[in-house]
C-alpha cells in the first residue's frame, strides 16, 4: 500500500492506495488557531493520525509532495515558505519514525505528469486536478459548500491522491 501526503500547515491531504484501489482519502484540517497555535501542535495531530494509519494498514511506501522552493508573483512570502518547509520536514520525520523507512518526495508537477494531467497555460492547477479526478476516478468523492463550490479540503484530498497515484506508478517502474 502507498500513502500519499499533500502537506500544508492549513489542511493536509492524505490518500492510501492498494494498487489502483482507493482505501482512504481525506484531509486533516489544521486551520483552527485555538487548537493548533503552532507547528508542534499541528505535528502532534499528524503524528496521531499517521500512527492510526500504521496500526490499521501495511504501508509499504510513503510519497510526500515537495513544498514550493521558488518565488512567483502573487505567491507566498519567504516567511510562509519557510514555515511550510519546516512543517514538511516535521511530517517527513514523523513518517520516517512511524513507518520505519524514508518517505519519497515528489514534485506536484512530476506527479501530475506521471498521472497524465495536463494543466493548460493560465489555468489553476488545483482546479484542473480536481476536475480530472472527478471525471476519471469514480471512487473520488468531495463535498460542496451550500453555494455549490468544492469545500477547501477537496483540493488537498485531490493533490494527495495524485501524489499516491504517482507513487504507485514510480513503484511499478522500479
Amino acid at each position: 500500500m502507498i500513502l500519499g501526503l499533500d502537506v500544508s500547515t492549513s489542511i493536509t491531504g492524505y490518500a492510501l492506495l492498494d494498487g489502483d484501489k482507493i482505501i482512504l482519502n481525506g484531509a486533516w484540517d489544521l486551520r483552527n488557531k485555538r487548537y493548533f497555535p503552532d507547528l508542534y501542535s499541528k505535528g502532534s495531530l499528524i503524528n496521531e493520525q499517521l500512527k492510526e494509519v500504521n496500526a490499521s494498514y501495511q504501508i509499504k511506501h510513503v510519497y510526500i509532495e515537495e513544498p514550493f522552493t521558488f518565488f512567483r508573483t502573487g505567491g507566498s512570502t519567504g516567511k510562509t515558505m519557510a514555515k511550510l518547509q519546516a512543517f514538511n520536514g516535521i511530517v517527513s520525520w514523523l513518517c520516517r519514525d512511524i513507518f520505519d523507512f524514508n518517505p519519497t518526495h515528489i514534485s506536484s508537477a512530476k506527479a501530475r505528469k506521471l498521472c497524465g494531467i495536463k494543466v493548460p497555460r493560465g489555468q489553476k492547477a488545483k482546479a484542473v486536478v480536481l476536475k480530472f479526478l472527478l471525471d476519471s476516478e469514480p471512487d473520488f468523492v468531495i463535498h460542496y459548500t451550500r453555494n455549490g463550490n468544492p469545500k477547501p479540503e477537496s483540493y488537498d484530498k485531490a493533490d494527495s491522491l495524485v501524489i499516491a497515484k504517482a507513487g504507485t506508478i514510480c513503484e511499478r517502474k522500479s
